[in-house]
């Protein structure tokens, strides 16, 4: 069952003069170290960083909270796996939210995309709740 949906444009343009203005101080109130390293090592740093920054937006949406109540940008941060895919990690009241809008005897999935064309970054996010399988007793978690 699908139990948020968020989407979120970002003007890389803009992030590129937050970048330039404000640097280090925006950079570690938004980012995390990981993401900070992802977007450095690439080529369209600002691109990087405003495809991360639309994810947040997008996952705070999916939450049903936006960017309120608590959550803070940290507590949503993007990673890649080896494919490149890139994944939704959630920590913090984010992460207190997510159980708590997961039905008992299901675990929350995040699917999050991401996509750039100049000016442009966009991210989409689609918050899964998926029944959990009973254990070899047949009981089913509960978180």
């Amino acid at each position: 069952m699908i139990l948020g949906i968020g989407t979120d444009l970002a003007n890389i343009d803009r992030i590129a003069g937050t970048l330039e203005r404000f640097g280090d101080r925006f950079r570690n109130r938004v980012f995390t170290e990981t993401e900070q390293r992802k977007a450095e090592a690439r080529a369209d740093t600002a691109g990087t960083y405003a495809k991360r920054w639309a994810a947040k937006e997008a996952c705070s949406k999916a939450l049903g909270t936006g960017l309120r109540m608590g959550i803070a940008w940290k507590d949503m941060a993007v990673s890649n796996l080896r494919t490149g895919q890139p994944v939704m990690e959630v920590t913090g009241w984010a992460a207190e939210r997510l159980r708590d809008m997961t039905p008992p005897g299901h675990e929350a999935i995040i699917h999050v995309t991401l996509t750039d064309d100049h000016p442009w970054a966009q991210a989409f996010v689609v918050i899964e709740a998926r029944p959990v399988a009973p254990d070899a007793a047949g009981a089913v978690p509960t978180a």
